[in-house]
């Protein structure tokens, strides 16, 4: 199921401790969320750069960080934080996510307008993804966080 948010913070949804966001796939987290997620999980980013900088994330892609508390699903929606993101990136990253979350045994997932900020694409397209990832992975509850404001 989708729980949607129209403003808040993905960190201070209650009951929720894994988190996904939309990132590119040359190592670079300077702006918008993935910037916040840079900071908040350190360890992440070293690793995240490390597959970036060896080519083992690719758009599609999933990289998983479990943190102890919960995970951080860091999704290859971009090549780089130059190029636009694309649907069937999302696409396939979502499908994948929700696989990793049902084996891992995740219940719920917060995530911003992944694709619609910088990645610019339309968020009622990515919505329409998101859903259908939604109806095939029952055991996963999703809260899309539609304009993110850190509170």
């Amino acid at each position: 199921m989708i729980h949607y948010i129209e403003y808040g913070d993905i960190f201070k949804i209650p009951g929720v401790t894994s988190y996904a966001h939309g990132c590119n796939c040359a190592g670079a987290m300077g702006k918008g969320i993935a910037l916040q997620f840079k900071t908040k999980f350190p360890e992440m980013y070293v690793e995240y750069k490390r597959l970036c900088d060896n080519g083992e994330f690719n758009p599609g892609d999933v990289y998983a960080y479990n943190y102890g508390s919960g995970y951080v699903f860091n999704l290859g929606t971009q090549a780089t934080w130059r190029t636009k993101a694309k649907l069937e990136f999302i696409e396939n990253a979502i499908e994948r996510m929700m696989e990793i979350a049902e084996c891992a045994g995740v219940e719920k997932i917060a995530l911003p307008a992944i694709g619609a900020g910088l990645g610019g694409l339309l968020w009622g397209d990515v919505k329409q993804i998101l859903e259908k990832g939604a109806v095939q992975h029952i055991s996963v509850d999703l809260y899309a966080v539609e304009n993110y404001c850190k509170l």
